[in-house]
């Protein structure tokens, strides 16, 4: 966003998978039949100059189980907020330049949800901070090609219990140690006159955690490995040019002791342009 811009807007998404990997090992579970996460999400990136974007996401999260005994949660999730700096945007060749994004994050959970009913959980409950560098080379026909890496340390985890077993070892503690994460994205796709897409393969590495037992229910301190494709567009809506509609879908194709999920997400985006935008002027 240039600067004294605002991009905000509400984002619903949709994710639901019937078989999962509980380890290496892929099964379906009769006990919770289809998992369905259903998440809105209020976002904002404000452009405080050229450079500099400040961002904040929160989401309301619904979780269901088709199957067994186990009821769902509802609630806000964790906030998260973010800094985005362009600290790189040069010509690279004739055909097009290269920029260079740093963006640093921060996310704390809203409520005092429970992160020990996996899969049905909210989420985790760790407080965490990412760090995330991304390379862009952006042609002048539109086409543009996408590299992004980032590292997120997460704070323990605190239980309503005194003990809890993973790893093979007993814990005689409600304090669980929550293994950092590594995640990588590789993208292209077009971006001219406001109209955007791309298509995308990420995966995601946990440093560190167990496995879920056989027979067992996820651990909020398990090793959540996967590899994900999908592709998104944007497209300003004709006569309301400052108004965007967003789709997008992904699909895990593999993944250790996590849910083969295929994620639907749609949104619908405002910019608005403040007093002192370069558009405003």
């Amino acid at each position: 966003m240039t600067r004294h811009t605002l991009f905000a807007g509400n984002i619903f998404t949709h994710d639901s998978w019937d078989q999962y990997w509980e380890g290496t090992y892929k099964r379906a579970n009769g006990n919770l039949g289809t998992v369905t996460t259903l998440t809105d999400t209020w976002s904002a990136n404000y452009g405080v100059t050229d450079r500099l974007n400040v961002i904040a996401n929160i989401p309301y999260v619904w979780t269901n189980a088709s199957q067994g005994v186990l009821r769902g949660m509802q609630g806000y999730q964790d906030i998260t907020l973010a800094a985005k700096y362009n600290f790189l945007e040069r010509p690279f060749t004739k055909y097009g330049s290269l920029r260079s994004i740093a963006v640093v994050s921060a996310g704390i959970p809203l409520t005092n949800y429970t992160p020990d009913f996996q899969p049905l959980s909210l989420g985790t409950g760790s407080k965490r901070i990412s760090a995330r560098y991304t390379m862009n080379f952006q042609t002048k026909r539109g086409w543009f090609l996408n590299g992004s890496a980032a590292y997120t340390w997460r704070a323990h985890v605190t239980l309503d219990r005194p003990y809890y077993f993973t790893e093979d070892q007993l814990f005689l503690t409600d304090i669980v140690e929550m293994p950092n994460v590594f995640d990588y994205i590789l993208s292209a796709g077009y971006l001219k006159r406001g109209l955007m897409s791309n298509f995308f393969f990420s995966q995601q590495r946990t440093q560190g955690g167990g496995d879920i037992r056989p027979q067992d229910l996820p651990f909020v301190s398990n090793m959540v490995n996967f590899s994900k494709v999908g592709g998104l567009v944007m497209y300003p809506i004709p006569k309301f040019r400052n108004l965007v509609f967003q789709f997008s879908y992904s699909y895990i194709v593999d993944g250790r002791n996590v849910g083969q999920s295929s994620t639907f997400t749609t949104g619908l985006l405002y910019r608005l342009h403040l007093p002192g935008s370069p558009n405003n002027q």
